[in-house]
């Protein structure tokens, strides 16, 4: 029998709920696929709450970070999404990086830093290129902050340049995508079992 595992989603869209998300999309998408290898997995869309600027894992007064914070901390894996702009990830996807950025002043009972033993995942949407650059700007700074990364753990759609279609206006997820999607999510909840078992060891 697997070993169960968990997994937060959280999707750095522009767009306040209940608004529709192709970045919310994806990363229901992604946690399905999770799902199919025995991983419980729960959404949460950073731009509905006060994430206050700052590098700290929690800045005080109306800060819901640590919300956030204790839902990544409990959960195996990370399935981080954001939407592309101007070529670039989403500022609340930079936000959210930059509070990760707290747990390298954190570490565990072993001494460990906070976000060893657990794997992070990584989807891209947009109708503009940079999904490259930008798989290559997350997996760098949360591979620093402690996750690890498995094989092919992108997954992105990039709709015609200059045209107006999002990811979630498609009548079907197109068959490279469901097949990325298949890959990250396997190869997570495999690199997931691993880690849970035999731990990175202590300095």
């Amino acid at each position: 029998m697997k070993t169960p595992l968990t997994a937060v989603a959280v999707s750095c869209t522009l767009k306040p709920s209940p608004a529709p998300s192709s970045s919310d999309l994806m990363a229901t998408q992604l946690l399905d696929s999770l799902a199919g290898h025995g991983v419980t997995g729960s959404l949460v869309r950073a731009v509905d709450l006060t994430l206050s600027p700052g590098v700290e894992k929690d800045m005080g007064g109306d800060d819901e970070w640590p919300s956030i914070r204790r839902r990544v901390l409990d959960a195996d894996i990370l399935v981080f999404v954001t939407p592309t702009w101007m070529g670039q990830h989403s500022s609340v996807a930079q936000r959210v990086l930059e509070r990760l950025d707290a747990e390298l002043g954190e570490t565990d009972a072993r001494g460990r830093p906070t976000l060893f033993d657990k794997v992070a995942i990584a989807g891209v949407v947009g109708n503009e290129d940079g999904a490259h650059h930008i798989a290559a700007i997350l997996f760098q700074s949360l591979n620093d902050v402690g996750f690890t990364i498995p094989a092919q753990g992108s997954v992105y759609w990039n709709g015609e340049a200059m045209h107006t279609t999002d990811y979630k206006d498609l009548e079907e997820t197109p068959e490279k995508v469901s097949s990325a999607i298949g890959t990250a999510t396997r190869n997570a909840a495999h690199l997931a079992r691993l880690l849970k078992a035999q731990e990175y060891p202590a300095g």
